[in-house]
């Protein structure tokens, strides 16, 4: 089985760049499958985990940023593959 986590946040204003290399200097406690890392307009930052794990399993996750970075705390979402 496995499972997909995603965190998303958004920078304070003119500071994308710097929540980028803050996100992408995060290390977590156990490596993931997968890991990738997206930017997208308004400086949101998008980070994907993919996990060989059960949906509910207890997994590492990036932390919330230093508040001054961002302009409110990070999203987080868990998802499961489906069969096409």
């Amino acid at each position: 089985m496995s499972v997909a986590l995603m965190w998303e946040a958004r920078a304070a204003e003119g500071r994308g760049p710097e929540l980028l290399a803050w996100a992408r200097a995060q290390d977590l406690a156990a490596a993931p499958a997968r890991r990738e890392t997206f930017r997208a307009p308004q400086d949101r930052v998008l980070v994907i985990t993919w996990w060989d794990a059960a949906y509910d399993a207890e997994l590492p996750e990036l932390p919330a940023p230093p508040g001054d970075l961002v302009s409110r705390a990070p999203h987080r979402w868990r998802f499961e593959p489906v069969d096409s």
